[in-house]
């Protein structure tokens, strides 16, 4: 890979990582209400999860697509509920004093796991293998991967301190509630690309 191209791919890597997406949106909520240090696993697995999404993919899962035709459909079909799942709990949100054991952030796991779902991670990996490792060699593949595990978590990271710096002006239930509905419905907004592109 030339110096333009890895220079190219980490541009790409940083645009796509730092702009709002479901990710994004929801460590800022994170971040809003559990703060930093809670929000770390939740980070991590975003990172570390997208890094191996878009490996797996740029060693055979773009091919699934071709051979099963409805599969990509599916697969938006599912995203897209998922989401609205999400935006229903963003909504419906209380301080988290008030929820007790039910108020935690997205843990490792899940939040690993929702890159599967997640419509600008799908798209995120595909164009990025796509364009960066057509020949799909397994070098190739790994360098891309690799630039996004880089680029990606310090992106994200930044979307949970702006969440965080937003506490200050969460201090009471109104302004919560306003922020967590606010969260709710521009996290469906993220899936309408999705739904209608």
């Amino acid at each position: 890979m030339t110096y333009e191209i890895l220079t190219g791919l980490i541009g790409f890597a940083f645009v796509t990582s730092i702009t709002p997406g479901p990710n994004n949106l929801m460590l800022m909520a994170s971040g809003a209400n559990f703060g930093f240090m809670r929000t770390i696993p939740h980070m991590l697995g975003i990172g570390i999860g997208f890094t191996v999404m878009v490996a797996l993919v740029g060693f055979g899962l773009m091919q699934i697509f071709d051979l099963v035709p409805y599969s990509y459909e599916a697969l938006t079909a599912a995203s897209i509920l998922y989401l609205l799942w999400l935006a229903w709990k963003f909504a419906n949100a209380g301080e988290p004093e008030t929820q007790g054991a039910s108020a935690n952030p997205m843990n490792f796991l899940q939040a690993a796991a929702f890159q599967w779902v997640n419509p600008k991670a799908w798209y995120m990996a595909l164009s990025a293998i796509t364009l960066y490792a057509p020949t799909r060699d397994i070098t190739a593949v790994l360098l891309v991967a690799l630039a996004f595990g880089a680029v990606n978590l310090p992106c994200v990271s930044s979307w949970t301190v702006l969440g965080q710096q937003m506490r200050r002006f969460l201090t009471n239930s109104i302004r919560l509630r306003l922020f967590n509905w606010t969260m709710a419905l521009l996290l469906l907004a993220s899936a309408l690309p999705a739904l209608f592109g």
